[in-house]
């Protein structure tokens, strides 16, 4: 059967190189490198919660470092596709985690978050962890999705199995001890994951009195965790980033499913919140297919919560995967969401993302601060798959696959030697 995939907006996220398989893979050796990268996701943390929410010592750590003024997520905005893009390098499509849960259609299997631990088949590319211990180099993770995945046959040499309930002090203990191991024992890359920001934004929203309090949580968290590197007799760099931003929904704008009217005899569906993913079924011809896309194009213009237009395939290599983002995508309008059902009680107003990268409230978070970097200086835009290539060159890492993304963009913010500016890249 013919594949095809509607979506609403077409992305275009500045500083992406385009995925080529043809494209030659540099072979040079990447040059020796001391450098230090703790590399730390704020869930959930929007661009602009800094200055929103008087988070002063993340803007002292910008203001000794980089930061951009917004870190471009790839689509869908949400948590699993996006941390799986900024380790990887590689837009969903390509490293496989289309959504936070999906179905493929090959495999005839679900996937929701965490699989990758038991069955890490769902997860393509190098992460950066796996690309450091593949080259001598040790990394460490104290959480970050799929991390505890045996990708590529490995794990980081040290690791945690998540825990949503784990200490987040206890986090920042723990990577300080790595660093402050022995230098044949210590690794040099260390990942880390913090949800707080994300939880607190979906229950109370983006403009609430509880994201305020959370921020100021994590404002001294991180500030602690910087001060503590910083005393290291390493080199260390601190890179802040954050997986999409935060947007109020509302429960009067919601769309149930069901009214959509989508036969289960011929497609199945599964509904990732922001989107829904619509798979024809084996027996369902590609007239039948046609005729659904062209009923629910005309439901569309006649329902202001969501939308869709033709094949946007060849537009974009965000959700170029149809065997798990769909045959049929359809995408929720702000501050709309798709629920399954209604329930009881609740908030009028709560947080949501999964929505168009470029919406003003889905831009996230990107503070650069140590060594590698210049001081005081200020980015533009900056999608999320320049930081792979940018820890690989700070590491002096080489490349092993092709990546989407490149980190242009980020060059004028390095403080490297220039024997370490273009390590293999």
């Amino acid at each position: 059967m013919k594949n095809w995939l509607v979506v609403i907006f077409i992305l275009v996220l500045s500083g992406c190189a385009s995925f080529n398989p043809k494209e030659k893979v540099s072979s040079d050796i990447a040059q020796p490198s001391k450098q230090h990268v703790v590399l730390i996701s704020l869930d959930g943390f929007r661009w602009d919660y800094i200055e929103k929410y008087q988070a002063k010592q993340l803007a002292s750590i910008a203001e000794q470092g980089v930061r951009a003024e917004k870190l471009i997520p790839v689509y869908p905005t949400n948590t699993f596709p996006n941390h799986l893009s900024i380790v990887t390098g590689l837009h969903p499509g390509h490293h496989g985690i289309v959504g936070n849960k999906f179905y493929d259609s090959e495999r005839n299997e679900y996937y929701k978050m965490g699989d990758g631990k038991s069955d890490s088949t769902w997860v393509e590319g190098i992460p950066l962890w796996n690309l450091a211990e593949m080259q001598g180099v040790k990394a460490a993770s104290y959480f970050w999705p799929e991390s505890d995945a045996r990708i590529n046959g490995r794990h980081p040499s040290y690791f945690y199995f998540y825990s949503h309930n784990a200490s987040y002090s206890n986090r920042v203990d723990q990577i300080v001890q790595w660093l402050s191991l022995p230098e044949h024992q210590r690794p040099r890359l260390v990942t880390g994951y913090f949800s707080m920001a994300d939880s607190i934004g979906h229950t109370y929203g983006p403009e609430s009195a509880e994201i305020e309090e959370a921020v100021a949580y994590l404002d001294h968290l991180i500030g602690d965790l910087y001060r503590r590197l910083q005393a290291l007799d390493i080199e260390v760099n601190l890179v802040l980033v954050s997986d999409h931003g935060m947007t109020e929904a509302r429960m009067k704008d919601l769309l149930l499913v069901d009214e959509l009217n989508i036969d289960p005899a011929r497609f199945s569906l599964v509904n990732d919140g922001s989107h829904l993913m619509i798979h024809a079924r084996q027996d369902t011809t590609e007239q039948q297919l046609a005729a659904e896309i062209e009923r629910l194009s005309e439901l569309a213009e006649k329902d202001y919560r969501f939308a869709l237009v033709g094949d946007a395939r060849r537009r974009t290599h965000a959700v170029d995967n149809t065997q798990r983002s769909g045959d049929i995508l359809l995408e929720i309008l702000p501050p709309s969401r798709f629920i399954n059902q209604l329930k009881e009680g609740g908030r009028d107003v709560f947080g949501a993302h999964g929505y168009d990268p470029l919406h003003p409230d889905m831009g996230a978070l990107f503070v650069a601060a140590g060594p590698a970097f210049k001081q005081g200086l200020q980015l533009g835009r900056l999608s999320n798959l320049a930081i792979y290539p940018l820890v690989a060159r700070i590491m002096g890492l080489r490349l092993l696959s092709h990546i989407d993304g490149d980190d242009a963009a980020v060059l004028p913010a390095l403080n490297l030697a220039p024997s370490t500016t273009s390590p293999g890249h």
